[in-house]
This record gives structure tokens, sequence and C-alpha cells, in this order.
């Protein structure tokens, strides 16, 4: 099992062999983490938000939601859940979508779309492999007329949620910069990952070959009659 502790800000991204369980928790509360998960063998088959939806006929994401692919093959499912009614719609911020909601002053700063950008590079990834992707412990209410709401999390400190891979999976987290709505509190925090390997499977027991009987002692006087 490896424990990683995710700093304010930054991004985070390891494989995770099928089978595994990824562990996230929010260690002080009220802190989203945007996800993204790709097949690990190939990059081209990588969340759908509008595939998983679908699926599960609900926006939001619990216990028992399938993250499906865009061949809607399973990648990872949620197992345990403190929280409840995690995002998938409202996306990743960006420095443009910072500038159209909040002003031209937030432009330098740093965003969601920046740290999966620097983590992806690592693997390959570029700015067309980005998707619509899941925001863990972010509260996004759907109003009556249609529009999202971002409003306080549902988050606790100490909330997990544990996911198991259902194949081998490249996950991108960007622990949330974000500072001009309360999706953090307006003040970010660290979270911390946890990867349990699934356990190596028993070997069977080798079967013992049975020893030979040993050959039964002829009696003296049946060797006798034997030679008479």
């Amino acid at each position: 099992m490896t424990a990683v502790t995710v700093p304010a800000r930054a991004p985070w991204s390891a494989v995770i062999p099928a089978g595994g369980l990824l562990t996230l928790t929010d260690l002080h509360g009220n802190q989203a983490v945007d996800f993204l998960v790709y097949d690990a063998r190939d990059t081209a088959v990588r969340y759908s938000a509008p595939d998983t939806i679908q699926h599960q006929g609900n926006i939001f994401l619990t216990t028992g939601s399938v993250l499906l692919s865009n061949e809607h093959t399973a990648l990872m499912t949620v197992v345990a859940d403190g929280c409840g009614g995690h995002d998938t719609i409202a996306g990743a911020c960006s420095k443009e979508s910072n500038t159209l909601r909040y002003g031209h002053h937030t432009w330098s700063q740093h965003a969601c779309v920046d740290n999966f950008l620097a983590e992806g590079a690592r693997w390959g990834l570029g700015k067309r492999d980005l998707v619509s992707n899941i925001n863990w412990y972010m509260n996004v209410p759907v109003e009556d007329d249609g529009t999202l709401g971002i409003v306080d999390g549902r988050s606790a400190p100490g909330l997990e949620v544990t996911l198991r891979a259902e194949t081998e999976v490249l996950v991108l987290v960007s622990n949330c910069p974000q500072i001009n709505n309360p999706c953090n509190g307006f003040d970010p925090t660290s979270v911390r990952m946890t990867v349990a390997l699934p356990e190596a499977p028993e070997a069977p027991e080798t079967a013992q070959t049975p020893a030979a009987p040993e050959a039964a002692a002829v009696p003296a006087t049946a060797e006798a009659a034997a030679r008479g």
C-alpha cells in the first residue's frame, strides 16, 4: 500500500493495475479533486461522462457508480463513498473559464487544466486528450432553470472515496486550486491518495503423488512350494 499527500493546488498521477484500489481522502474538508482516468494500455480509451451518466441514470456519482469509457467499457467502480453526490458535469477550471466568470484579473491564476496538462505530459498526453472530468467532493446542484450552482461542498475532514480499477488504468488528479468560488472554501488544502495493489492469488497446493505400495512379502512355504 502506498499513500501520498498531494499538496494544495498540485497534480498527481498513477497507473493502477486491475483489481487495485484507489482511496481519496479529503484531509481538511471542502476540497474538490478533479479527476480523469484512461485505459493505461490505450489512452484513446478514456472516461466518458455521457456514457457513465446514461448507464446509471443519474448525474451524480456515489457508491456503485461505474466509470465507463468512450468505448462503454468499465474503467473503475466506486466501491465506498463517505460523501456522496459527486459532480461529473461542471468540468475543470481553466484560465479561460476563470476570466469569463470572475474577470480578467484572474488570468494568471493556476487552474485544473494547467495541472492536467502538466501531469498528462509525463504520460504523453496533451490538450486533445482532456475530456469532461469528475469533481470528487464538489457540490454542483442543478437549478430548476437548468443552470449549475457551485456551492459549499458536502465533504468534511477525513471523508474518503474508494475506487476499484476494473482494468489497468492511468489516473490524473488535480487538487483543485480554485479560489474564486466556494468549491474549496476559498482556501485550497491538501488531500491524500492511497493505492492498494490487488492481493496475489494463492498458489494452488501441489498434489502429492501417493507412494507406491510396498510389495507384500511372499510366505516361505509358498516360496518353497513354487520351487518344488
